[in-house]
Order: structure tokens, then C-alpha cells, then sequence
């Protein structure tokens, strides 16, 4: 398989690289991070100003019209720079289910803005993310016009920025509707919560919340699983390319912390030891990298990505951890100071790990799925005996 970028692809990387080194560092990154809504809001100004907020966005909307491979690139880029903006909330949680599922009028009135920088977004998938068989933990009730919906989502990525949450809900029958819902509407609550990498991830209240047909935007029939199912693939794709900028961006730093340390009169780069942690890191990213890339394509050329999409998130996940928590090792006492940069890629790197299910929940459910392919092989082949 060829993994070489387009020149397309290799513009938006530039692009998308260019903004976020020039504006992003370790000081504007830690005053954010202080601040109440935790969001740089000039940063983002620059993203949208640059086109870069309306690369998957369709032409009609304003947008580039291009695909997941290149948010990946995008998200990447962030990762690098461990930048405090909802792009990942925004861009893949939202605007690509209205871009997919939505109406010609829901897109016109929210992906527009999603292009200037004025709408954020986001999605509640955590409590269907582990298992995509899984009954979301809101219900949503028949009303004369629309639907009531009661329950609790965990942990919304930056909630308290959206102007509509992309909500799944299971609907009378077992069948799944996917819902905008509105954050200021009346019986929602948002329940501040700070996630281990300092971002805020509210959980979502929601008390006989009336939600308009108008705001629906897949189900209940097969066609709103078939929706969620789409917008768990394309965020988890979408998390493991920014766990490939954050290893990436903390292993070229640890390297030149190595070259310039010494110990005995030698640079730490020197030590057998230290070379062969950090070619093992190395050797994890591109793993990453190439699984991700992979689901990614299949994403975007309509073919099935479910599995693609958990090996990768499997990939980012054990060996995103393993990465990240070497770079930490090989500052020495320095990489556990909480104020030390290095140690917030870390932290980034441990909070991409656990999203939308850890090593283990992939595992677990890629397990499952070769059984089932197996099972169900043995009883065709059964059944095509004489």
C-alpha cells in the first residue's frame, strides 16, 4: 500500500504546521490552560482564517470538500504543539456528521460558521464508543414534534464551547436517532470537568430535553446506527492521528535534550541505551502512523473501516503510551516536572490513550469480531456440505 501524500495532502500539512508552530508554544500553551474556558481563541481565529476549519467542510458550504486523511493532517499538526482548540470536537465530532447525515438545511445553517471560526461543536460518543452494539445511555421518547430525550453523556469534549452536541440516543424498539442538541436549551446541564490533559470535558445533563424534528439528523430506523457508527470510526481515525503528532513532536524534543545533555563527558544521545529506547519510540510512531493512515483511506473511499479503525486506535493506544512515557523517561527528573513542557505531552499522549476505549476494549471487541467472522464461516461451510 502506498502511504505517499498527495500535493494536496502535503499543502495542507504545511499549512496546517506553519500556523500552529508560529502561534503555538509552551508559554501561550500554559497561560490557556489557566484560563476559564481553556481555548486560544486567537489560534483558532488564524485556523479559520487560513481555511484550514473547512478542509472536510462540502464546496457547497463554504468548504475544501476534502476528507478524513486530511483532518488527520491537521489533527496531527495540533498534536504537535499539544495546541488548546476544539478542532477535534468541532471539525470530526460535529461538522462531519452534519456533513454526512444532515439535511440540506441543517448544513447550510451550521457548517458555514464552522468554516469562519464562529460555531463549535461537538458530540456525546462515550457511552457508545466501547461497543458499537451498545445501547446509548440517553433514551429518546416519541413527542408531537420531535423527540424528548432523557439521560447522562460523560465527558463531552468541550461542551461548553458547542453551539449544538451531536447527541445518539436509543429510541423506542432498540433503534438509535442521532439528535442536535442545543446546550442553553431548557433541562440541559453541563457539569464542569477537567480531563487529565487540562482540557474541559463537561458532562451532559439532560431532563426531559425536547429536541424539534428539524434538529434530527439520522434514525430511529437502521440508517441512525448506521450514522453513529460512521461518527465513531471517524473520531477514533481522528484521535489516533493526534496521538501520532503528540509521539512525534515529544520524541524530536527528547532528541535534542539528548544531544545537548551530557554525562561524562558525552552528549546522552551517545548511550547505547538511550539510542535504542528512542528507536523504539520511533519505530511505535510509524506504526501508528501508517494504521491510522490506513483507516483513514478506507474512510474516505467507502469501504468497510470498523476494524481498520481499532487496530488503530490500538496501535495509538499501546504504543502511543509506551512512546510518550519513554520521552518522559529519557529527561531524566526533569520530564516529572508538572511545568516542564515535556510533560504535558505526556499527559496529552495518556488522555489520547483511555478516549473512546483503551488498548484492552480494542482488543477485546476485535476479538469478538474474528469469532463471530470464524463462526459464521464454519457454519457456511457446514451448511455447503452434502
Amino acid at each position: 500500500m502506498d502511504f505517499t501524500l498527495t500535493d494536496e495532502q502535503l499543502a495542507v500539512s504545511e499549512a496546517a504546521n506553519g500556523v500552529f508552530s508560529g502561534l503555538a508554544d509552551p508559554v501561550r500553551v500554559r497561560a490557556v490552560e489557566q484560563g476559564e474556558t481553556r481555548i486560544d481563541r486567537d489560534l483558532w481565529r488564524a485556523l479559520a482564517d487560513a481555511d484550514l476549519l473547512g478542509l472536510a467542510v462540502p464546496e457547497a458550504e463554504g468548504g475544501a470538500g476534502h476528507g478524513l486523511v486530511e483532518l488527520g493532517l491537521l489533527l496531527q499538526a495540533q498534536g504537535a504543539v499539544v495546541a488548546p482548540v476544539p478542532l477535534w470536537a468541532t471539525l470530526v465530532l460535529g461538522a462531519l456528521p452534519i456533513a454526512s447525515s444532515g439535511t440540506d438545511a441543517q448544513r447550510a445553517r451550521w457548517l458555514p460558521g464552522v468554516v469562519s471560526g464562529e460555531t463549535m461543536l461537538s458530540a456525546a460518543l462515550t457511552g457508545t464508543a466501547a461497543s458499537p452494539t451498545s445501547t446509548p445511555p440517553v433514551s429518546a421518547t416519541p413527542a408531537a414534534a420531535g423527540w424528548v430525550l432523557t439521560g447522562t453523556e460523560l465527558a463531552v469534549p468541550q461542551a461548553h464551547l458547542a453551539a449544538r452536541i451531536v447527541v445518539p440516543a436509543h429510541a423506542p424498539g432498540g433503534g438509535v436517532v442521532l439528535v442536535l442538541v442545543d446546550p442553553s436549551a431548557p433541562g440541559v446541564t453541563l457539569e464542569r470537568t477537567v480531563t487529565t490533559n487540562r482540557e474541559i470535558h463537561p458532562h451532559l445533563h439532560l431532563d426531559d430535553v425536547s429536541v424539534a424534528t428539524d434538529d434530527v439528523l439520522a434514525g430511529p430506523g437502521p440508517d441512525g446506527r448506521a450514522a453513529l457508527d460512521a461518527s465513531v470510526i471517524a473520531a477514533t481515525v481522528g484521535l489516533c492521528a493526534l496521538q501520532v503528532g503528540v509521539c512525534e513532536s515529544a520524541l524530536r524534543q527528547t532528541a535534542a535534550y539528548l544531544n545537548a545533555r551530557k554525562q561524562f563527558g558525552r552528549p546522552l544521545s551517545t548511550f547505547q541505551a538511550t539510542l535504542l529506547r528512542a528507536a523504539d519510540a520511533a519505530i511505535d510512531i510509524e506504526a501508528m502512523r501508517v494504521t491510522w493512515l490506513n483507516a483513514a483511506w478506507r474512510f474516505d473511499t467507502g469501504r468497510d473501516a470498523a476494524d481498520a479503525a481499532r487496530v488503530a486506535k490500538w496501535q495509538a493506544s499501546e504504543r502511543g503510551q509506551r512512546a510518550v512515557h519513554a520521552t518522559q523517561h529519557l529527561h531524566g527528573g526533569v520530564g516529572a516536572d508538572v511545568t516542564y513542557p515535556i510533560h504535558r505531552y505526556f499527559l496529552w499522549g495518556k488522555q489520547l490513550e483511555l478516549l473512546l476505549g483503551g488498548p484492552s476494549a480494542q482488543l477485546s471487541h476485535l476479538g469478538r469480531r474474528i469469532a463471530e467472522r470464524a463462526k459464521a464461516g464454519a457454519t457456511a461451510s457446514a451448511a455447503a456440505v452434502p
